[in-house]
């Protein structure tokens, strides 16, 4: 078994971005909490207070990872719903401001939510990215103006794991009155995110990208920022986000916090060097291999590709060995370009060799080097149009780190 309790049996997992197993531990101190302390935190008994101060032990720990006060953190069911809250929450509130900037590279959950403002008024303005998949701050600058209610930007894209520089996005938002978001659901618990030093307002995050379970997340709003819920109900979470709190995996929210708040700097230390060797031996395994993003300004755990004359889809298809996806798991099963990689400059027929692979705390030395072995052949048959032929060890295949 891995550390995270997968069989070793299964293929090798390379797309961590698109979820994370869930840790033993976080499994363990969501148990009591489907079992024995079933209370409703609303209410005002000794299984409800058991409940309830669950939930508060959670907000705080998510609270310190973001280095920001506990009030400040409200429970959701995932990224999209904080996404929603955030962006609809703000436009309502500010309806005296019809302007929305956002860039070409966004998440659905930021993006459909932006382009339902669109249809009922606002102003939404999209800034484009250069070839290595940053936005520009002087394209940011250039669109923001006096009626901008909101810039929502994404801290790391889930495909090239391309970091944006926020806090600057921040400066230049605030300085035109505008509220800053970022969905940071690819960021958390791979890198240091810090609220306060990126200065945005409103910041979400997932539970299923940090190890914990599907079906929560969190949003960090600042102290006196104006937001208004989206949907109606009761009084929970301050009001924001009515519903009755999903308390084992809340409880398992913080516990994956905590966690990566404790070994943030060498997991992130560890997954990098992987994943450099990573590209470092497909690129000598493949002529031609392009990557995909800024080589520096990324994530450490993730690595997107171009393959030359192949399609990113025939190839994983080919390679039954690694799991890994050609987008983000919220658009695959489609054999098209990935609209992110499209908007970097790339070509269709280019983009559609593109493969993105995603380590995380199971991965090894010796998957790395399996995996690169799977995906050169794969794209060699795949290229060439040859049968596969089975898996021969090399010196590569026997290393274990």
């Amino acid at each position: 078994m891995t550390p995270t309790g997968r069989p070793l049996s299964q293929p090798i997992y390379l797309d961590y971005n698109a979820t994370t197993p869930v840790l033993p531990e976080v499994v363990d101190a969501m148990l009591p909490y489907l079992r024995e302390h079933f209370g409703n935190p609303s209410s005002a008994h000794a299984f409800g207070r058991r409940a309830k101060e669950a939930v508060e032990s959670a907000r705080a720990d998510v609270a310190a990872l973001l280095e920001c006060d506990a009030q400040e953190v409200f429970f959701t069911s995932g990224g999209t719903e904080a996404n929603n809250l955030a962006i609809r929450g703000v436009a309502e509130a500010r309806g005296d401001r019809r302007q929305i900037v956002t860039s070409t590279i966004e998440h659905p959950a930021v993006e459909k939510a932006c382009a339902w403002l669109e249809e009922h008024g606002w102003r939404i303005t999209r800034v484009g990215v250069d070839a290595a998949g940053r936005v520009s701050m002087a394209d940011v600058q250039a669109a923001v103006g006096g009626e901008a209610a909101l810039v929502t930007i994404m801290h790391a894209n889930n495909e090239t794991g391309v970091v944006q520089p926020i806090a600057e996005f921040a400066k230049i938002a605030h300085a035109a009155g505008a509220l800053v978001h970022c969905d940071a659901a690819q960021s958390v618990g791979k890198i240091a995110v810090r609220v306060n030093e990126l200065g945005v307002d409103l910041l979400s995050l997932v539970g299923h990208k940090v190890y914990a379970p599907k079906g929560v997340g969190a949003l960090f709003v600042r102290q006196g920022t104006a937001l208004l819920p989206f949907t109606r109900g009761a009084g929970h979470e301050r009001g924001l986000r009515p519903g009755t709190e999903n308390v084992a995996a809340i409880v398992g929210l913080g516990v994956a916090c905590r966690r990566a708040m404790r070994d943030l700097d060498t997991e992130a230390a560890r997954v990098r060097e992987l994943r450099d060797r990573l590209w470092e031996q497909l690129a000598a395994s493949v002529p031609g291999l392009q990557l995909n993003g800024h080589a520096a300004a990324r994530l450490p755990n993730t690595l997107n590709v171009r393959f030359p004359g192949a399609s990113g889809s025939e190839l994983l298809a080919a390679a039954p060995e690694v799991a890994a996806s050609t987008s983000s798991a919220c658009h695959d099963g489609q054999d098209q370009a990935s609209a992110v990689i499209l908007a970097m400059g790339v070509s269709p027929s280019e983009a559609l060799g593109s493969v993105r692979l995603t380590l995380g705390r199971d991965t090894t030395r010796d998957e790395v080097d399996r995996a690169t072995d799977s995906l050169a052949r794969a794209w060699r048959a795949t290229k060439r149009g040859d049968p596969l032929q089975p898996s021969i060890p090399t010196a590569s295949t026997s290393r274990r780190s």
